[in-house]
């Protein structure tokens, strides 16, 4: 389906719909992006499978299909840095469940990687789907330099000043009295990052440039709703169930883990992600067709699960 046609029907649907039928899109993208299960090494492959297939809000390649909005990029590049993304996001959390980690044993009500098919095994899995996710990225049509560009909002926000970089900082503050600065300063890294490149990348795959005012726009919204997103997971681990949320519930406090309600308390977090939330409106402002960037702002402080 032409662009043109596809954001025009996408247009009458509500977010509901809108969510749903992106998500599907995407579940059959990273479908036909990973290799088969039968494929050699078939464990490897079917356990790479597992993490990413059939699970998540898929929350991050929304928000690259809502910013490739404001310059019509084209959906199927966005589609692939969508799925490149998803696959980071899903490699991350198998690392995270590990029991040199988290040791977690519940992730998207199903039993963790690792529990499932073996340590050794969900260890290459993580180390499989980052290559997987650079090789999706790179096979792109984009013009060099915007392909390049997309490649190192990327590796950046992937490595040891983005989201490998806050969970080493996560690891070393357990039990530690943090100050709120630090702990912002973590998670901007930890689940930020993964959230403002998914906010790039969606912008980087449009045909137009965008000027100085409207680049500091998105990084303010993608800042804003980057720490929205942990404030509010760190309000869901201390109120929710694990039935609810498809992972352990408060496995934050039982590790001794600084979040925003060990800090702040629970009333002033959620105050917090309420004005991080308005934050992350202003910051659309100078944009005009921000519709679905908006309500995923709304969606991420509003969310149950």
């Amino acid at each position: 389906m032409p662009n043109s046609a596809l954001s025009a029907s996408s247009d009458q649907l509500s977010l509901s719909e809108w969510m749903k039928d992106s998500q599907a899109r995407i579940e059959v993208a990273l479908n036909a992006f990973l290799p088969g299960a039968q494929q050699i090494p078939a464990d490897l492959h079917a356990a790479m499978r597992y993490a990413v297939l059939d699970g998540g809000k898929r929350v991050r390649p929304l928000l690259v299909y809502a910013a490739g909005q404001l310059r019509h990029a084209d959906h199927a590049e966005l589609t692939r840095a969508a799925c490149a993304l998803e696959m980071i996001h899903a490699y991350s959390l198998v690392h995270d469940d590990m029991p040199c980690m988290d040791n977690d044993a519940l992730r998207r009500g199903k039993p963790t990687v690792h529990v499932k098919y073996g340590e050794a095994c969900a260890l290459l899995v993580g180390d499989a789907l980052q290559a997987q996710a650079f090789l999706i990225l790179a096979e792109g049509k984009n013009p060099p330099a915007r392909q390049l560009k997309m490649l190192q909002v990327l590796a950046h926000a992937s490595g040891s000043l983005g989201m490998c970089g806050g969970q080493a900082i996560d690891l070393a503050s357990v039990g530690l009295p943090l100050t709120r600065e630090q702990l912002e300063q973590m998670h901007q890294l930890k689940t930020g990052a993964l959230l403002r490149a998914a906010v790039v990348l969606g912008a980087v795959c449009g045909n137009n440039e965008f000027t100085d005012n409207e680049l500091a726009a998105l990084d303010n919204y993608a800042h804003a709703i980057g720490l929205a997103f942990q404030v509010v997971d760190d309000i869901l681990d201390a109120t929710a169930d694990s039935t609810a949320l498809g992972k352990t519930a408060g496995k934050d406090a039982a590790n001794n883990k600084p979040t925003y309600v060990s800090i702040l308390g629970l009333e002033a977090s959620k105050v917090l992600a309420e004005k991080l939330r308005l934050q992350a409106h202003e910051a659309l402002s100078v944009f005009s067709n921000t519709r679905r960037l908006a309500e995923l702002a709304d969606f991420i402080v509003q969310r149950s699960t």
